[in-house]
């Protein structure tokens, strides 16, 4: 009688190792949709309006959001600040670079930007 046990036994283990197999088939065979990256969304964004940064930080407390600048960008111009669930406009009234306030800031500089919404990271600055 134990080696009709031993038997069922290596029947299930089988049994159990081409169930394995069949899910790992199933898994290749998923199609799995690529979201556009973000150099994509900026050059189509690029077409349509002058892009200015892209939001790599908020800090809600203050509200002021750290952008890096792809083109120059001074105090007083008019902004408009696009995301997923983001989507207003606004004038620059505070920018800082290590907490000294500025009134121009160059291409390629990382910027604290004083906002007057919620913000959120991959956001695209535009000029208005």
């Amino acid at each position: 009688m134990p080696f009709k046990k031993k038997s069922e036994k290596k029947q299930i283990k089988k049994k159990s190792t081409k169930r394995k197999v069949s899910q790992k088939r199933l898994s290749k065979k998923k199609i799995i949709k690529k979201r556009p990256t973000l150099k994509k969304l900026v050059a189509t964004a690029a077409e349509k309006k002058k892009i200015i940064g892209i939001v790599t930080h908020y800090f809600p407390k203050v509200r002021a959001a750290v952008v890096k600048l792809k083109s120059p960008l001074s105090i007083g111009e008019s902004i408009k600040i696009k995301g997923h669930t983001t989507d207003f406009t606004q004038t620059v009234t505070s920018m800082q670079i290590n907490h000294v306030p500025i009134l121009q800031a160059k291409k390629g500089q990382e910027i604290g930007l004083l906002v007057d919404s919620r913000v959120r990271e991959h956001d695209i600055i535009y000029k208005e």
